[in-house]
């Protein structure tokens, strides 16, 4: 696969050549690509691929995964992000299907090279990428899927309709759901009982002399596991790879973004400038805070000092709930005085940071807050540091302590940390909201947390949006009347836009 700075034209494919690219709508991702793109359409993929992933996390802990709500919405998701999900037959369809297979492909590949450097980020895409898989293999009718099989060098024997026959009473007792009707028109496999061992384990499948008698409707499990153990060898073939990528600095910062990227609304100072008073900070944190801010809140009052960490993820989320520079100043000032820091040492050692975060030093870049992904992922804390994640970084035993000093019912208390058992960390503080907020539903999948507030003001405002209330101390900062420059996402991080092109990203 190589990449170029400007627009390179594609070559459409037609007939057989295509069908030899993509013959299925499902893949294995086999092969790497090697065709030409360009950078913007590599961007563009992996962006969409990520929206898609985190959509099937999400709608995998709300939702049962066989369920009808599930598949309708997932495939919204497959329709809007415009991904191949099903077999189409019509011409209309099929004059956008090659795309469609084509974008599913690249971004694959493009994702494998971002989510291939750490276990925590592997992990996680292999896990959403095997409930893609699943999902998109229970949609497809008996002949593509035969086909699939066939055409993946998946052999499973499919047992005669003599031996269907003779084992007829056993398979019925066996397979969960079916009757005699059913046993005669499902084709059934035999594999050896090793390779079905999830079956095995939950009693679903008949076993006959080391062999396992598996419905079609239960292959996908044999499948899966074949496709997970692909993946995952391949993510570490990647892993070792990924050095001669990165050493081409256009393409090491858009990798390192879509690892910690957040594809949702921008959280920056334009929108709210002005939007809170100093007084409004301490009710604010107990009832619309993410716990994530809610503890740094605590800290900075308790200790009167925040590390570096700590100082600019609340910082940049303060900034992004509507505190103007002036505010800002005030109210850091205003809390280290009254620890070991004088006025004199503040203006000298914290003063510039908190200017630079608002474009007014240095590069004069606007920083935008934090999002609940670059918060969980990087810069984790250490002792004595209060930033991070609770979901991720706190003890279980603490965290459960935490929410029980926040009234949080015992059964909604398991809930969350079920999900963080499940390292599903930003989909347990959406439970948190939801649980601090008594809704059953919060209706928004929860990836920042200046999201968190603003969900939360709504809320509890009645839809209206936060109130204006400025004092006669704090003089709201002007809007600029140029165009703002473009938003980084930390002082420390200075990483420049990808400018130009590079080749042999794809996984060999």
């Amino acid at each position: 696969m190589q990449f170029s700075g400007r627009r390179q034209k594609i070559v459409r494919l037609t007939g057989d050549r295509q069908a030899d690219l993509y013959p299925h709508s499902l893949q294995f991702y086999g092969q790497p690509p090697t065709e030409n793109i360009s950078l913007s359409e590599f961007e563009t993929f992996a962006v969409d691929r990520l929206k898609l992933l985190k959509t099937v996390e999400n709608l995998g802990v709300s939702y049962v995964k066989t369920s009808d709500q599930y598949a309708t919405k997932l495939e919204g998701e497959f329709r809007k992000l415009h991904f191949p999900y099903r077999v189409e037959t019509d011409e209309k369809s099929l004059d956008t299907e090659y795309d469609k297979r084509r974008k599913d492909h690249i971004s694959h590949f493009i994702l494998r090279l971002a989510y291939c450097q750490t276990e925590d980020l592997r992990r996680w895409f292999i896990q959403q990428e095997m409930d893609l898989f699943r999902y998109r293999f229970h949609i497809l009718t008996k002949e593509p899927a035969h086909d699939f099989l066939k055409f993946n060098n998946l052999h499973y024997e499919s047992i005669s309709d003599e031996e269907k026959n003779t084992l007829k009473e056993e398979l019925i007792h066996s397979s969960y759901g079916f009757s005699g009707p059913k046993v005669e028109e499902h084709d059934f496999y035999k594999v050896p009982f090793q390779d079905a061992l999830d079956l095995v384990r939950g009693r679903k499948v008949y076993l006959r002399e080391g062999l396992a008698y598996i419905p079609h409707q239960e292959i996908v499990a044999i499948v899966l596991n074949d496709f997970r153990t692909r993946l995952s060898k391949a993510l570490a073939i990647t892993a070792r790879s990924l050095p001669e990528v990165q050493s081409d600095e256009r393409l090491q910062p858009l990798l390192n973004h879509l690892s910690h990227a957040y594809v949702g609304q921008d959280y920056s100072i334009q929108k709210n400038i002005g939007k809170i008073s100093l007084e409004q900070i301490d009710p604010f944190s107990t009832k619309s805070y993410p716990l994530c801010m809610r503890q740094l809140h605590k800290a900075l009052r308790e200790n009167h000092h925040l590390r570096h960490g700590g100082r600019m993820q609340y910082g940049l989320f303060l900034k992004g709930i509507g505190l103007t520079l002036e505010q800002a100043l005030q109210f850091w000032r205003s809390e280290f005085i009254k620890g070991k820091v004088d006025a004199d040492k503040f203006d000298k050692t914290y003063a510039y940071s908190i200017r630079h975060s608002f474009g007014k030093e240095g590069k004069r870049t606007d920083y935008t807050p934090y999002s609940c992904m670059k918060i969980i992922l990087s810069n984790p804390p250490s002792q004595g540091d209060h930033h991070g994640c609770p979901f991720r970084h706190s003890d279980p035993e603490l965290l459960k302590q935490k929410l029980q000093s926040y009234k949080i019912h015992t059964n909604g208390i398991s809930q969350v940390l079920d999900l963080v058992k499940g390292m599903h960390y930003h989909l347990a503080c959406q439970k948190y909201f939801e649980l601090t907020h008594s809704v059953d539903d919060c209706g928004f999948s929860l990836n920042h947390p200046n999201q968190y507030f603003v969900e939360s003001q709504r809320i509890l405002n009645g839809g209206r949006e936060i109130k204006t209330e400025v004092t006669q101390n704090e003089t709201p900062q002007q809007i600029p009347t140029n165009p703002a420059p473009k938003s980084a996402t930390a002082p420390e991080e200075n990483a420049a836009k990808t400018k130009g092109a590079t080749k042999d990203a794809g996984c060999k």
